[in-house]
């Protein structure tokens, strides 16, 4: 039977076959419901893109903007703010078990799950960098949709705010994110998708920045898979 046959035989015992869908993987336990991210979804402004109106500038070293503060700055009405701990470590602090500090304040060694992976990472000070803090609507983004217009104390509060938007994460999976929205990235283990979008909405909601039609269609898809 020659080549152009067998392509015939082929496409004759396929006809038909669909493609095969992934497999549904199921929720983190714990993880919201399609009832509460849809919730949030029906309060959350929703744009067609991201604008770009330019000036973001996040260093603040001399001659640079500091649009969003010091980093991890006390100096805050955030929660935690005026307490004598830097941001990052309070975030480190709330996230870890077992967590050991040095003082009142500086976390030392500890075990972080994930939120956007799953897996354990022992965190030591002496490798720091191995854990870095995720801003779970990024900076970037937050300026583009809205805060390059707002007050600096809002910009600051909103930087150091652990009680939302602030994710201790891996080193690898923060650098992946970037200053990504979820139209375009999303947390590696599917299993912590609902977590995550319902998380990113909270930020939204509670500091009225918008997502975009991107971001709206892969988190109303998410949000057919919580429980």
């Amino acid at each position: 039977m020659g080549r152009l046959a067998w392509l015939v035989v082929l496409m004759l015992a396929c006809a038909g076959c669909g493609v095969l869908a992934p497999e549904p993987v199921a929720p983190a336990p714990g993880s919201p419901t399609r009832a509460e991210v849809s919730a949030l979804l029906d309060q959350v402004r929703v744009i067609d893109a991201r604008p770009h109106p330019g000036g973001y500038e996040r260093g603040c070293k001399a001659g640079q903007g500091c649009v969003f503060g010091p980093a991890w700055s006390d100096d805050t009405d955030a929660p935690g703010g005026h307490d004598g701990c830097d941001t990052r470590n309070n975030v480190l602090a709330a996230q870890l078990r077992d967590a050991v500090r040095r003082g009142r304040c500086v976390v030392v060694e500890g075990v972080l799950t994930d939120p956007y992976t799953g897996t354990d990472i022992a965190f030591r000070k002496s490798d720091g960098g191995d854990i870095q803090i995720d801003h779970v609507y990024p900076l970037a983004a937050a300026w583009d949709m809205g805060a390059h217009a707002w007050p600096p104390e809002r910009r600051l509060r909103f930087a150091n705010d652990l009680s939302v938007n602030l994710l201790a994460t891996g080193k690898a999976t923060n650098q992946s994110k970037g200053d990504d929205t979820p139209g375009e990235w999303l947390p590696p283990a599917r299993p912590n998708h609902c977590f995550y979008a319902a998380k990113y909405l909270t930020v939204a909601v509670a500091y009225d920045l918008p997502i975009t039609a991107a971001d709206n269609a892969a988190l109303h898809d998410i949000a057919r898979t919580c429980p």
